[in-house]
């Protein structure tokens, strides 16, 4: 079937000397793999391997065999490039960490548009604000709501929060975080991409960050920490 589409690139693998194998969250399809034959070939204007850069927006052309098979891309384009996010050295630490999460979290070849517009908007909201400090945070937390686990909120009052089962508890428990961790948690909570990114001071933000790992991995089976961790912890020391 020949499909039209938006998709974002999740990640991109070098297969043998020319070719590379592209993840993509696609709006139409959910989750599709493509094999981009020649991406290395400046004959191939085309499929420029700049074109799948960690959380690019695409506008493509591909025939879905729905298989289980890698699908052919027939057209690439941007479809709306961006200004600062691969060129800003921040901006796109966090976008690299931020596209091994998704490839960890998201596996499901299904349409999720509401999950796609999301990550849509809040990366040309990335894209055209430099106050981001908590972007990735605010990112991480909302993606849960599309994913299934975001925490209920409705005994936001009780000084713990459990992780396994998402919820806040007015006892400690073995998979509970601390007060303090659980009021860092409560704060990001409350946080829109528009508030004070200065909330949280270096080592909060990390702490913060550890929680959200911690959280996904108990929630998503295969669940693997990111190996930019490590750098995008550097970038914001």
């Amino acid at each position: 079937m020949q499909v039209k589409t938006k998709a974002i690139v999740i990640s991109s693998l070098k297969f043998q000397e020319k070719s590379l194998v592209v993840k993509c969250f696609t709006l139409s399809d959910g989750l599709k793999s493509y094999f981009v034959r020649d991406a290395f070939s400046a004959r191939k204007s085309n499929q420029k391997m700049a074109y799948f850069q960690p959380l690019s927006i695409l506008e493509i052309e591909a025939i879905h065999k729905n298989k289980g098979t890698l699908e052919q891309l027939k057209e690439i384009k941007i479809d709306m490039p961006f200004q600062s996010i691969h060129s800003d050295i921040i901006k796109s630490t966090m976008v690299m960490f931020l596209s091994e999460m998704l490839h960890h979290s998201i596996h499901e070849e299904e349409k999720n548009e509401a999950l796609f517009t999301f990550l849509e908007t809040a990366l040309h909201w990335l894209d055209q604000h430099d106050d981001i400090a908590n972007f990735h945070l605010i990112l991480l937390l909302e993606i849960t709501k599309h994913l299934g686990f975001y925490p209920d909120i409705s005994d936001l009052d009780f000084p713990f929060f459990e992780m396994k089962e998402g919820v806040f508890t007015p006892f400690h428990a073995i998979t509970s975080l601390n007060e303090h961790e659980t009021q860092l948690f409560k704060k990001l909570i409350d946080l829109k991409f528009e508030n004070n990114q200065k909330t949280f001071h270096v080592t909060e933000r990390q702490m913060v960050l550890k929680i959200l790992i911690d959280y996904y991995s108990m929630h998503l089976d295969g669940f693997k920490k990111p190996k930019s961790l490590e750098v995008l912890a550097a970038v914001f020391s």
